[in-house]
């Protein structure tokens, strides 16, 4: 099979940079170890994402926006950070912004579900898209000419670019012989949605408590009982973890309550709950010789800023404009120098955020007599100084 552009996972990043391209008239495959029905019909995963502004605006351009229906798109209006059993707590409001609100909430396989619907609104008027699943590629060889995988059924993809969208451990990546910074804080992190009785009013919550990290995600209220609703993120040691996962669902409940110090009322589990590894990726090189990275794949990050999807999108944005400015430009789209401006570009705005992040999770994370006390400080005079805020605020929104 001879195409343009070989895309290697078809997870929201996959799908979405499938979408951005179609219709340009490149020849895209885009190739998912998975069989079609799981991306199809992707089940909930626990995870809500925080998006930017800036999110919001690319969705609404792919036009994934108005296939997730309204009640399921949250506000988050404002962000407050805690500390300990403290209740000192730093507010983030939108009006340091310039919006109404610094984002919004979707849960993840909603967004899965819309790009993948997208990807299939253009398959048929487009022809430009071929999608293979249940399949994975075997082997990925480049040289300057050409880019070739193998699959798993011995079929061979010549392409003229390979994007890795696969997951932080892409073995995509790894094929190609590119490392990666890795960091396994030895935790997990808890993700499901709750009922509580007191109001969250749209405002998310990072909470660094001692031996736990906490986050409430806001959402719209529960369409069956019209409670309160929230994505609840409890983040231990994995050990911890396992035991949490063991619990009745009633256990659980009274668990949150009590790990959130009752500051929401009962709280009430009414999904599934699940477990992921915290490990953080990033790799040495966004970029080879006619080949690049996008997603989780070129930036795996702790999820404490709640950026990943927002990089993942930042860099599909970024890539499908350099590819379609070389095509119409009757150009080579696996050049190095293309690739090279992408990656000094996909760079520059992730990895500041990326190394801040790891830097706070250090400070906010450590349990001894100092550490607690040089948080406190930092929390104090962080909420006295309105120019740091404004610069969060503004981070949250993406712009």
């Amino acid at each position: 099979m001879n195409v343009d552009i070989a895309i290697v996972g078809a997870g929201p990043s996959g799908l979405c940079l499938a979408k951005s391209l179609s219709g340009q008239n490149l020849k895209i495959a885009l190739i998912e170890q998975q069989d079609e029905g799981a991306i199809s019909k992707p089940l909930f995963d626990g995870r809500e994402i925080a998006l930017t502004q800036q999110s919001a605006k690319t969705m609404k351009t792919l036009g994934l926006w108005d296939l997730i229906e309204p009640h399921a798109i949250s506000p988050l209006r404002d962000a407050k950070i805690l500390d300990g059993r403290s209740q000192f707590e730093m507010l983030i409001p939108h009006q340091l912004s310039h919006y109404q609100e610094l984002g919004w909430l979707i849960s993840n396989h909603l967004i899965r579900q819309a790009a993948y619907d997208a990807v299939q609104k253009v398959l048929t008027p487009n022809g430009d898209i071929t999608l293979i699943c249940g399949h994975k590629v075997v082997k990925v060889k480049t040289d300057e000419t050409n880019a070739k995988l193998t699959l798993d059924d011995g079929l061979e993809i010549n392409a003229k670019l390979v994007v890795a969208a696969d997951n932080r451990f892409s073995t995509t990546r790894r094929m190609m012989g590119i490392a990666a910074d890795m960091h396994d804080f030895g935790r997990n992190m808890l993700v499901c949605c709750m009922t509580h009785d007191v109001s969250h009013d749209h405002i998310a919550w990072e909470w660094f408590d001692y031996g736990q990290t906490l986050a409430l995600l806001p959402m719209n209220p529960d369409l069956i009982s019209n409670h309160y609703r929230s994505s609840v993120v409890i983040t231990v040691p994995s050990d911890e973890a396992e035991e949490l996962m063991k619990l009745s669902p009633e256990a659980f409940s009274k668990n949150a309550k009590e790990r959130f110090g009752s500051r929401l009322g009962e709280m009430n589990l009414i999904s599934s709950i699940h477990s992921y590894p915290l490990v953080s990726v990033y790799p040495k090189r966004l970029v080879s010789t006619r080949f690049a990275t996008v997603g989780d794949a070129a930036v795996g990050m702790h999820p404490v800023t709640a950026h990943g999807f927002n990089f993942g999108l930042l860099g599909v944005k970024k890539l499908s404009e350099e590819i379609v400015t070389a095509h119409k430009a009757a150009r080579d789209i696996g050049d190095q120098a293309l690739l090279l401006r992408y990656q000094r570009s996909h760079r520059l705005k992730t990895k500041p955020l990326f190394l801040m992040t790891r830097l706070i999770t250090d400070i906010y994370t450590k349990e001894s007599p100092p550490a607690k006390l040089l948080r406190k400080a930092l929390l104090h005079i962080s909420e006295r100084v309105t120019p740091f805020k404004r610069s969060i605020a503004t981070s949250l929104t993406g712009r």
